[in-house]
């Protein structure tokens, strides 16, 4: 089967150019409010959590089964630091809703996992408290093992085409998905694009995953892409880099690429990163190359 790349102009960008007009008027662009996730509950391959999804699904489906995303997300969480204790598909932070929207546009099934609230954390956490979070939460033993919990579940389900989904990760979701897509993850036994995730995108990852990886270098099954800014005020660029190179040294299929000047959080849908030039060239850059990606090895309905 041959994939094209998809069509764009994109959802992300609607959001962002809707929210120079609104921002004065509603706290939120008109386009990210019309987001509605359909919430869906599943069990993490670690046989004790039941976790929480949201599905974005194509409004007009071209087939009756689908490619998928799973999306993990960052540190801070899968809810809007404005959620106000309102933990639930309306409160879903900017930047979920607007790529959630963006694959189902496309012609994904794509799958929002909530991996922090169900286990007491729908806030997440702030800043620079990575030593202090709990073990529960870890990005290379324990998140890998809900990746795979909703892997699993996507491929139950009669509209999804089983052996076509890809993995995507922001910030500490990158960095699970780092770890999710190694030959040796948790969750899954001798893992292959048929039989695991067909490609994976990681987003700013911290590469440090706790040393997994200072040994032997990453290998992962699958095509990894990894998308990292120069002046990202939270984690290493440089760090990904190292990992990325001793990765492709080893015979791993892993792509990076640096945005001169993009933040942590480049992609952000919202006035505070968007108006930084840097982000905004690397959001333009990265929507389009994700696409591509996906399109490649994932595949869409719209083929």
């Amino acid at each position: 089967m041959t994939f094209h790349v998809c069509r764009i102009p994109s959802r992300l960008r609607d959001v962002i150019a809707a929210m120079a007009i609104v921002a004065a008027l509603a706290p939120y662009p008109a386009s990210a409010q019309d987001v509605t996730p359909e919430r869906v509950s599943f069990a993490s391959a670690d046989l004790g959590t039941a976790l929480t999804g949201y599905l974005f699904k194509p409004a007009n489906p071209a087939g009756s089964r689908l490619p998928a995303v799973v999306m993990m997300h960052g540190r801070a969480g899968a809810y809007s630091e404005r959620a106000n204790g309102v933990f639930d598909a309306t409160t879903l932070s900017l930047r979920h809703k607007a790529w959630g929207r963006e694959w189902a546009d496309t012609g994904y099934l794509a799958l929002l996992v909530d991996g922090f609230g169900p286990r007491g954390y729908p806030q997440g956490f702030p800043r620079f408290s990575y030593d202090s979070r709990p073990d529960a939460l870890s990005e290379t033993t324990v998140r890998p093992l809900d990746a795979y919990g909703a892997l699993a579940y996507l491929r139950s389900r009669s509209d999804v085409i089983a052996d076509r989904i890809g993995l995507q990760g922001w910030s500490n979701g990158g960095s699970a998905t780092i770890a999710t897509m190694a030959l040796d993850a948790p969750g899954i036994t001798q893992p292959s694009p048929q039989t695991g995730f067909r490609a994976a995108l990681a987003f700013y990852p911290g590469c440090g995953l706790k040393g997994l990886f200072d040994q032997k270098p990453f290998r992962p099954y699958a095509p990894v892409l990894l998308l990292h800014g120069t002046a990202d005020e939270e984690v290493s660029y440089k760090r990904c880099m190292n990992l990325a190179e001793r990765s492709r040294e080893a015979g791993g299929d892993i792509e990076i690429k640096i945005y001169p000047g993009a933040t942590h959080s480049f992609d952000a849908p919202t006035r505070k990163r968007q108006s930084n030039d840097a982000n905004a060239t690397a959001t333009e850059d990265a929507i389009e190359r994700a696409l591509r990606f996906f399109a490649r090895y994932v595949g869409s309905a719209r083929d």
